[in-house]
């Protein structure tokens, strides 16, 4: 694992070069081992979903240039949009009341920019430069043939990595089949989709061999929301200093009374974002638990219990309390359960096909010749589903019939709005209001989907 007096020169601010942070990994970690399946997992359902289909259409699709969305194969509209603000809305809710019990837990095990920097980009880091101490002195070396040749072969990669994540992320947005026909077909052919590939493929690279830890420190917000939302009672990434202060390297002949932390800073070392957990929770920590596998590490050595930085609220270490449903995140919970029952009770009704009939604007009733009254409506159907639907209009109330104005309106084609006319007709000598509630029952292949209310004007006689 380690070694506690080892290169301390590497220490102040997690060994850093300028603005470069150097951490070391640390290896054997019992918590690292679990990131890293929880990492591959992710990964794997990451670029694998773009691929699945369910009938011919993908599973997930983010479709925001032509306003289309795929949830498990189910396809959402414009229409639709209250439910994706709803969800929207309940998944921000659910960030709260997770960040108030757990922290910043989902920066340090789910996070795409942690897992891909961590897991994937510093793992080729290491792989052709060494550890961090290598790292450290071929940044500090001069521009010889290695050196480039290093370099060259580790940006490489880096621009590989990220033209398949831009490849990934443009699939979730226009499909795999038109990202397929884009890899494939004539270049010219496709200079917007191949201009946008591109433009991910710089980000990403730029996020990842630049920016890094930056993203989760400066630019990412939900680091600055976790300082509004944690409390003594948040479980967090703690150290325990209870139990290891007084800090202080051991030494054979001290009587001195000393903590169990013994300053050998490793927990800074390993820290990507540089900081000291020993100074309480800050902004930068991301919660990726390198600094307690390492501490655990030291542990080992020296002969001491686990857990002299783990996952603690401060209220825990300070009166060893364990994790209690507060009032507080009582009232999150409440709302995020009324939000997603209300998300599910609308799911659960959604129509497939949703269809609207509103009566012609300026014209009240005409007479016709055979001493009927007639009222113009126009009507638009959306059919939400993959597949054409067959349409039937029939007026529920009795003694009105329907009367189309040009082609009757029988199919609806998937995924579009079909538009018509037709009047509706009763006789004068039956009509007894002005305003007459009426009625429409709208069939889809036969079965009832809808019953649509609208208003029938004409003479009282």
């Amino acid at each position: 694992m380690f070694t506690i007096d080892e290169d301390i020169e590497f220490l102040a601010h997690g060994a850093v070069s300028g603005q470069r942070k150097y951490p070391r990994w640390p290896e054997g970690g019992r918590l690292l081992r679990w990131r890293e399946i929880v990492a591959g997992v992710l990964l794997l359902i990451l670029f694998g979903l773009p691929w699945l289909e369910i009938e011919g259409h993908p599973l997930f699709l983010f479709n925001v240039l032509e306003r289309q969305f795929i949830f498990f194969g189910v396809p959402f509209w414009p229409q639709d949009f209250h439910l994706v603000a709803l969800g929207l809305l309940a998944f921000i809710v659910f960030i709260i009341v997770f960040t108030v019990a757990f922290g910043r837990i989902w920066c340090g095990w789910a996070c795409p920019q942690t897992i891909f920097m961590e897991m994937v980009f510093r793992r080729i880091e290491q792989w052709i430069e060494g550890d961090f101490k290598a790292q450290q002195r071929l940044t500090a070396a001069p521009w010889t043939a290695e050196k480039i040749r290093k370099r060259v072969l580790k940006h490489g990669l880096f621009f590989l990595i990220a033209f398949a994540i831009s490849n990934t992320f443009l699939a979730y947005i226009i499909g795999k089949d038109e990202l397929i026909q884009i890899q494939t077909d004539n270049p010219a052919n496709h200079l917007g989709g191949l201009t946008a590939l591109l433009i991910f493929t710089l980000i990403f690279y730029f996020v990842f061999a630049r920016l890094r830890e930056m993203v989760c420190v400066v630019i990412c917000p939900y680091g600055r929301l976790q300082g509004v939302l944690l409390d003594k009672k948040s479980i967090v990434v703690a150290y325990d200093y209870v139990r290891g202060e007084p800090r202080g390297k051991r030494r054979k002949q001290s009587t001195e009374v000393k903590g169990d932390c013994v300053d050998c800073s490793l927990c800074v070392q390993v820290c990507p974002t540089g900081i000291d957990i020993r100074k309480g929770t800050q902004l930068e920590c991301i919660n990726c638990t390198a600094c307690i596998d390492a501490c655990d590490g030291v542990m080992d050595k020296i002969s001491k219990p686990h857990g002299l930085i783990r996952y603690a609220s401060q209220e825990g270490i300070e009166q060893g309390k364990k994790f209690q449903f507060t009032g507080r995140l009582k009232a999150y919970t409440l709302v995020l359960i009324l939000l997603l029952g209300g998300l599910g009770y609308l799911l659960l009704t959604r129509k497939a096909i949703e269809t609207t009939v509103l009566r012609a604007s300026g014209l009240t009733f005409q007479q016709q010749a055979n001493g009927q009254i007639s009222n113009l409506y126009t009507v638009e159907v959306l059919n939400k589903t993959f597949k054409p639907v067959a349409l039937e209009f029939k007026v529920k109330n009795p003694g009105f019939s329907l009367q189309y104005v040009g082609q009757p309106l029988q199919t609806a084609q998937p995924g579009t709005f079909t538009k018509s006319s037709f009047f509706l007709l009763t006789p004068a000598k039956g009509i007894q209001e002005n305003k007459t509630p009426l009625t429409i029952e709208v069939r889809a292949n036969g079965q009832l989907m809808q019953e649509v209310k609208t208003n029938f004007m004409g003479p009282v006689l």
